[in-house]
């Protein structure tokens, strides 16, 4: 497990921009059962996570015309018991850190894993959910 001294300032990139902490395996079950869309970033520690992962997820949510009902984040190696119901949400995805998936309804539609981010630009990754957002949100 990772120091919350580390982990704070990483995890407050995203909460900042409106992201909601999944911190049980109640509140991911919670959060995925509801109707509409939502965005969950698994955070991380790794230099791809604060390079190209969070920079693209942000800059994706604030420039998208259509944006997800909701955006949620829990933090591998911090959040662990959340991390671990999140990624039983992502079967038959492998575990994946940092990762983003898109859920509509409950559903898993859309999942970016962890090699589709390393050594892509922000701007790729941003680009490719936003055009994900225009095919699931409304």
């Amino acid at each position: 497990m990772y120091p919350a001294e580390i982990v704070m300032p990483m995890k407050a990139e995203l909460t900042e921009s409106g992201f909601e902490e999944m911190l049980t395996p109640e509140e991911v079950d919670n959060t995925l059962a509801q109707k509409g869309t939502t965005l969950v970033v698994i955070n991380s520690v790794c230099g791809c996570a604060a390079g190209t992962c969070r920079p693209g997820v942000l800059m994706a949510v604030h420039n998208a015309s259509k944006r997800p009902d909701r955006l949620a984040t829990s933090f591998a190696g911090f959040d662990t018991a959340a991390v671990q119901k999140v990624r039983e949400h992502l079967l038959p995805y492998p575990p994946s850190s940092p990762s983003i998936a898109l859920f509509k309804d409950g559903q898993l539609v859309s999942m970016v894993e962890r090699h589709q981010i390393e050594g892509r630009p922000a701007q790729v990754i941003a680009q490719h959910l936003i055009s994900e957002f225009d095919k699931f949100c409304n």
